[in-house]
């Protein structure tokens, strides 16, 4: 597992000792996202302090304790992403500024990622799953409304049909679908589901699971430019 769980937006509460858009924590103190439990996934804020020299983004930076410590090398605004859980190093990324309803990203590549109930507000770079343009060690995954690259902590597990509960745990090329659209997907919140192209000639038969189609995945005339033919592979309705 490299950094931490994405959680889907159903996946639980948060807890905000800070607000992350506002950076309300006192001089020397930047707001984080942590694990309050210890665990692997974001679930709440935290103050932390600033490093003494601290990373812009792109910079290389370490955590403290795990990646979701909450607490990095990394400038007031960023916060270590994509930790190698061997080494604790990972790479500054910047978080969005704005607000929750009008977030924004400086970097035109980027798109304002919210997750975690909000814990997680990062600028990551848009994507595009039928291409799986990410870099090595990530996929391209549907975060809320829009597709960024996040990295891929699907470890030995992660291909079609395995149970997931976050949705950076399936492999490139796979989405984290309600177990009620996966054949054979028993006890778990939701199982691994091939990506498929609307567009595609093969049709149907893009799909592995045994009575799955090919759906479209945002509704007629609300998919962005360019993300018209993504669909996932489900059982009908």
């Amino acid at each position: 597992m490299d950094g931490g769980f994405i959680q889907d937006p159903d996946g639980g509460g948060v807890s905000f000792e800070c607000d992350i858009f506002a950076q309300d924590c006192p001089e020397g103190e930047k707001c984080m996202p942590w694990a309050a439990d210890g665990g692997n996934s974001w679930n709440a804020t935290r103050c932390s302090p600033i490093n003494e020299n601290p990373g812009q983004p792109g910079d290389e930076c370490t955590v403290e304790g795990s990646g979701t410590s909450g607490i990095d090398s990394c400038d007031i605004g960023s916060m270590c992403w994509d930790v190698d859980p061997e080494t604790n190093v990972g790479t500054c990324v910047a978080m969005c500024t704005g607000d929750e309803s009008n977030p924004i990203c400086e970097d035109p590549d980027t798109t304002c990622t919210i997750a975690n109930d909000g814990a997680i507000v990062l600028c990551l770079p848009a994507c595009d799953p039928l291409l799986q343009d990410c870099d090595e060690g990530q996929a391209c995954y549907p975060i809320n409304d829009a597709f960024a690259c996040a990295p891929d902590a699907s470890g030995e597990m992660g291909v079609f049909g395995d149970p997931c509960e976050y949705i950076n745990v399936c492999d490139p090329g796979l989405f984290c679908l309600d177990a009620s659209v996966v054949p054979d997907c028993a006890g778990s919140v939701g199982c691994c589901s091939n990506v498929c192209d609307t567009a595609d000639p093969a049709g149907d038969a893009q799909c592995t699971g045994v009575g799955q189609t090919c759906q479209a995945w945002y509704e007629e005339g609300n998919a962005p430019p360019g993300y018209e033919d993504v669909g996932a592979c489900a059982l009908p309705a």
